[in-house]
């Protein structure tokens, strides 16, 4: 598995916030009022991010060796879990985002209350992010030194022993 990529975090949040914009540009030009997230939305991105981060905890603690090992399928699981909560987190932090610029570039200034919302959302999608790449990084083992070399029974460079 690969770690998550700055880039595809990067797209994800543009792609998002571009989104954003638009669903408030065209919620507004309907006639309807513009996208508020709900403010639970911020708690529960929090809450998923200290999720993630201590359900990595006892796999970086077993790759230490501090503690009985880990169900490789386990870790696997929870590194899965981390990168799709980043992807998760990048998404929601540009959703709103695009709903932030659409906000503040109105020429009415916006009731504190939607603006908040909004911000504490952009702020829970990037703590998801943050907390996400920290379960991330738990969820890595070290590089063995004979990770490199084949071993006996193992083909090299791709060809079979037969060939």
């Amino acid at each position: 598995m690969t770690r998550t990529s700055p880039l595809l975090l990067t797209a994800v949040a543009i792609v998002a916030g571009g989104v954003g914009y638009l669903v408030d540009q065209l919620l507004t030009g309907m006639g309807h009022p513009s996208f508020i997230p709900s403010p639970l939305l911020p708690i529960l991105l929090v809450a998923l991010a200290v999720a993630v981060v201590a359900a990595a905890i006892p796999v970086r603690r077993a790759t230490l060796g501090t503690t009985a090992p880990v169900d490789p399928f386990r870790a696997l699981r929870i590194a899965m879990m981390a990168k799709a909560s980043s992807i998760v987190g990048a998404l929601v932090a540009g959703f709103s985002g695009g709903l932030l610029v659409f906000v503040l570039t109105r020429p009415v200034s916006p009731s504190l209350g939607s603006t908040g919302a909004v911000v504490a959302a952009v702020g829970g999608g990037l703590l998801l992010v943050a907390g996400a790449l920290v379960a991330e990084h738990l969820c890595t083992i070290r590089k063995d030194d004979d990770d490199d070399q084949p071993g006996p029974d193992e083909p090299r460079y791709g060809l079979s022993h037969t060939d």
